[in-house]
């Protein structure tokens, strides 16, 4: 089960997934409602935050 990185809710579908633009170490998880809103997330290895 996938877990939206800004939101912490559980996804099934409806997400993006990608690496961190900046380390590309961490898996980064998008709820639908997240990219909607352009929350901002957070890497959890390098401390990054994006749109």
């Amino acid at each position: 089960m996938k877990i939206c990185t800004t939101c912490n809710k559980k996804v099934t579908r409806d997400y993006a997934e990608f690496r961190c633009p900046k380390c590309g170490k961490s898996n980064i998880v998008r709820c639908m409602h997240c990219r909607e809103t352009v929350n901002t997330y957070t890497c959890p290895k390098c401390g990054f935050t994006g749109p």
